[in-house]
């Protein structure tokens, strides 16, 4: 709550986690001199919402609490790091989920959305939203400044925009660079909301699901170690 109450509308957080993918949204169901099929780019445009938003947030409260040196004094709470780092990262978890179904809304008022699976929809959300904020805290850690966050964050969100099946099949690709795109977890998230919403993913579930758990158990590890390594003496 504390980390809602000041950081969350700080301005990269405006500018990236809020009104960028807001701007995506707008245009891709607006600004296009043909006709678009709302209900097949709407995966892509969730997903989009979540990584752009969750990133942007952990970028702005590790970085600034790093700099004010006020996290040292989040380390003497008596709890343990991880569930400290739970706490720092539940925030940013629950602003992605609901950045998710601001394109939902959007796309209710122009196309007719019976069909979804609703469950699915919202458990790959759920995913999306904790491995992409797992993705920003792993960045987060590793800078010391808030532009450098964001900087590097750009450094993943972006190639993800094109090689993870949002809105460009990853059949589609180059031979050479479909491998990259299954290294990234972010296709496996946009896999399940095409099954979801348009029963056009082409990844099983039950490859998804466990492979997103897995890339947010090994980032949320991997942040913790380099906490410990580098900030705690």
């Amino acid at each position: 709550m504390k980390d809602m109450k000041n950081y969350y509308l700080k301005p990269p957080n405006i500018s990236w986690g809020i009104i960028f993918p807001i701007s995506w949204t707008l245009m891709f169901f607006i600004r296009s001199d043909s006709p678009v099929d709302i209900r097949s780019i709407l995966p892509g445009v969730m997903a989009l919402s979540i990584l752009f938003g969750t990133t942007s947030m952990l970028a702005v409260t590790i970085t600034f609490e790093r700099k004010s040196r006020s996290f040292e004094r989040l380390l003497l709470a008596p709890i343990s790091l991880n569930l400290l780092m739970l706490a720092k990262t539940t925030g940013a978890i629950l602003f992605g989920i609901v950045n998710a179904f601001i394109p939902v809304l959007f796309a209710s008022f122009m196309v007719d959305l019976s069909g979804i699976h609703w469950v699915t929809t919202f458990i790959g959300v759920f995913l999306i939203a904790v491995t992409s904020t797992f993705l920003g805290l792993f960045i987060a850690v590793s800078v010391s400044e808030v532009f450098e966050a964001q900087t590097f964050s750009n450094f993943f969100r972006f190639p993800m925009m094109f090689l993870c099946g949002l809105f460009i099949p990853i059949e589609n690709l180059p031979v050479f660079i479909r491998p990259l795109s299954y290294i990234l977890p972010l296709t496996y998230g946009a896999d399940l909301l095409k099954t979801s919403i348009n029963s056009l993913g082409s990844i099983s579930l039950w490859v998804s699901l466990p492979i997103l758990i897995i890339y947010a158990m090994a980032l949320f590890s991997i942040s913790t170690h380099n906490i410990k390594q580098k900030w705690i003496y």
